[in-house]
């Protein structure tokens, strides 16, 4: 399955970080930024947790929340959470249901060898629930500064 802007995003429940859980349905009256990514601890993956975590009172100061989620446990969120000071939920997708339903879990390449794996894409969930921009492939450079952009725009 994946997702298009202009859809109704697919709702989840989540473990996350700390102990808790996020339904994304919960959270309508608001912008989402649900950014998906492959792994705790991974040079991309750091470096874009860590611009959100920077840029994270600019998304708060347009009352938007932000989600990531990765198929790391919750207790390995805890720890990557913790060791870069990460400001924002993290949730869990281990069975990959979510990453299926919002199309970002693809057949990947590495040194000649195919595997499954998560596509490093960011989703912007306005306040009704809609899908509003959609990046797939994500390059992390600027990428958060772009995001930050189009919730400003919402």
């Amino acid at each position: 399955m994946s997702i298009a802007v202009g859809d109704k995003a697919p709702d989840f429940n989540l473990p996350t970080d700390g102990g808790g859980h996020v339904k994304l349905s919960d959270l309508q009256g608001q912008p989402v930024v649900v950014y998906f990514y492959p792994k705790d601890m991974t040079p991309g993956c750091t470096t874009e947790s860590c611009d959100f975590r920077d840029q994270h009172p600019n998304f708060a100061a347009v009352n938007a929340k932000i989600i990531g989620i990765s198929k790391d446990s919750a207790a390995r969120h805890d720890k990557f959470k913790e060791k870069h000071d990460l400001n924002f939920t993290l949730a869990s997708d281990e069975e990959s249901d979510v990453c299926e339903r919002y199309g970002v879990w693809k057949e990947k390449s590495m040194y000649g060898k195919k595997f499954m794996g998560i596509e490093r894409t960011t989703v912007i969930v306005d306040a009704e629930g809609v899908i509003r921009h959609i990046w797939p492939k994500v390059k992390v450079k600027g990428h958060v500064d772009e995001v930050l952009a189009a919730v400003q725009a919402l």
